[in-house]
């Protein structure tokens, strides 16, 4: 799956997961999707209910807020992002145990490092386990 993130939408993804730290900040993503494409056209930041340095919970109210407000919008839910304040972009085992939609996108965004660095990933079952692959992610 390619994936489109306009460069205004990835700054208010960055800026939420930065105003988030030292816990892990998440939201949800919302656009259009055709064949082979989505387009993440919004995001919608939530809080955290955890409250924690290495997982996420979407607050329920908030989460039914942002689907209202998708509709609202004329967009469809395409998953959801999360941060990683101090691991790399990539799926953590809790992660995995955690996505169930193998229909969403996960969108997760590293401040680890020097600059910031996100990644998408969908997940499928192998042999009754979760598996991340990665999808292309294009800032626009």
């Amino acid at each position: 799956m390619r994936i489109t993130l306009p460069l205004d939408v990835y700054g208010l993804i960055l800026e939420h997961c930065r105003g988030g730290l030292p816990l892990e900040a998440c939201g949800l993503v919302a656009g259009r999707q055709s064949d082979g494409l989505k387009e993440i056209l919004a995001a919608f930041p939530v809080r955290n209910a955890d409250a924690s340095r290495s997982h996420f919970s979407i607050d329920p109210r908030d989460q039914l807020g942002a689907v209202l407000a998708m509709r609202a919008q004329g967009l469809s839910p395409l998953g959801n992002f999360h941060s990683h304040p101090e691991t790399p972009a990539r799926p953590s085992g809790e992660d995995l145990r955690l996505f169930v939609d193998r229909r969403a996108s996960y969108l997760i965004v590293s401040l680890a490092g020097p600059r910031p660095a996100i990644k998408s990933f969908q997940v499928s079952l192998a042999d009754g386990l979760p598996v991340a692959t990665e999808e292309e992610l294009d800032i626009v």
